[in-house]
């Protein structure tokens, strides 16, 4: 196998070497971008999880330092929230923070996996090139050979002339899978993120409303035992 893959590029002619260098640099690129996604998506759920824990015990300051201390994309993207917080702004100028975390975070999750399509769609087109200039050059040598020999001299220079293509299709269509497959694993990265916000948003709001009846209650407390004397003196 080795020796008919030698061989098959060597016949290719000198289209192959762009192509292959494509195809590497394309490969560098999907196993680059492969260890990133993979490393943000558990460092992040990691994180949410930490945060969210301190946030259902309360523990504004505390999820805030760890957030800072933190410095992953979802510790800074609550972390944004929560400063807004602790300056008890709206709801709103919350979520307008949170949001501007997660259009920082977008670029660098998506760097680099669109040349993955790009790289694909290169080593295509360098194929048919490679095959289209090899049947110039196959054309232009059978025009002036032996007639007897045209015909086994021209399918001869086609099936060189169409490795070119057949290895360019080889590279694109690995690079293209890994396009599909990185693509999806970072939009499941943003729709963590979003999910993330509409959870610590919910909370926060849970807790901004169980902490309201408390503030009311106090001031009731003193004018109910204020009129508690009432009946008392009424009977004696």
């Amino acid at each position: 196998m080795i020796e008919t893959a030698i061989r098959f590029f060597q016949e290719g002619g000198f289209f192959m070497y762009p192509i292959a260098i494509v195809l590497v640099l394309g490969l560098i690129v999907a196993a680059e971008r492969w260890v990133y996604l993979t490393g943000q998506k558990h460092t992040n759920r990691r994180d949410f999880a930490q945060l969210y824990q301190k946030l259902s015990g309360k523990d504004l300051k505390g999820a805030l330092k760890y957030a800072q201390a933190s410095g992953s994309a979802m510790a800074n993207m609550i972390g944004s929230g929560l400063l807004r917080l602790g300056r008890r702004q709206s709801r709103e100028e919350i979520e307008y923070a949170m949001e501007e975390g997660l259009l920082e975070v977008m670029p660098r999750l998506e760097k680099r996996t669109q040349y993955l399509a790009t790289l694909a769609n290169v080593s295509t087109l360098m194929g048919l090139l490679g095959t289209i200039i090899g049947l110039i050059a196959a054309f232009t040598a059978v025009a002036s050979a032996d007639p007897a020999q045209k015909a086994s001299l021209l399918s001869q220079s086609i099936s060189v002339a169409m490795n070119t293509t057949a290895f360019g299709l080889m590279a694109a269509i690995p690079l293209l899978m890994f396009h599909s497959v990185l693509q999806t694993k970072t939009n499941e990265i943003v729709d963590s993120f979003e999910m993330a916000g509409i959870k610590v948003m919910n909370l926060i709001t849970d807790n901004k409303t169980a902490a309201a009846p408390n503030r009311t209650a106090d001031p009731v407390a003193p004018g109910a035992s204020a009129s508690a004397p009432t009946p008392a003196s009424s009977v004696a």
